[in-house]
């Protein structure tokens, strides 16, 4: 089914929503789900909390790109469950590895032109994103979007880990320079 006859759907208040939306985007949302908790019931959780979540908020959105859309529900509520879960035991995973990969690009400031930064600081993302060559942009967004593990995107692009570490590194010296470049870092 389309996506736009899944949006309609939910607009309709129709039940059968969450089942043509769990037909579709069930796999991916638990592909991000479950590389954020690495753990299969925290991520079914995370999936069903996603589905109710696209409930709440369709309407009044109208995503033009409900995997997106869903996409991002799925990695917010696992990182908030993923953050929650290991307030009390600090444990490693995929999850802070990523993270602490991209603190070397971006500072965090909590100021009051805080929304103003985040609109700017997305579009500078996307520029950035379009710059890059296709391979780089999946890699790029496999590991710091999906939170993809190196060894997976390795294994499913055809590259050795090296080469992604390797990519991945070199994305992120281009992300920095250009985040300097604009003064953002």
């Amino acid at each position: 089914m389309e996506d736009k006859a899944i949006v309609e759907l939910y607009w309709q208040r129709s039940e059968r929503a969450i089942s043509e939306t769990a037909k579709k985007y069930g796999g991916y949302c638990y592909t991000i789900a479950y590389n954020v908790l690495a753990s299969r019931e925290d991520a079914e959780e995370s999936v069903n909390d996603t589905y109710l979540a696209a409930w709440n908020r369709l309407p009044p959105n109208r995503p033009s790109v409900l995997g997106v859309f869903l996409g991002r529900i799925a990695r917010n509520i696992s990182i908030s469950r993923w953050r929650s879960r290991s307030a009390a035991k600090r444990g490693g995973g995929e999850i802070l590895l990523a993270l602490e990969e991209l603190t070397e690009c971006a500072s965090e400031g909590q100021d009051p032109e805080a929304a103003y930064l985040r609109r700017e600081t997305t579009a500078l993302l996307n520029a950035f994103l379009d710059s890059l060559a296709k391979d780089e942009r999946n890699v790029f967004l496999r590991r710091y979007w999906s939170l993809d593990p190196i060894a997976r995107i390795a294994q499913d692009m055809g590259f050795s880990q090296s080469k992604v570490k390797s990519m991945l590194h070199r994305s992120r010296g281009k992300l920095r320079a250009m985040l300097e470049k604009e003064a953002y870092v």
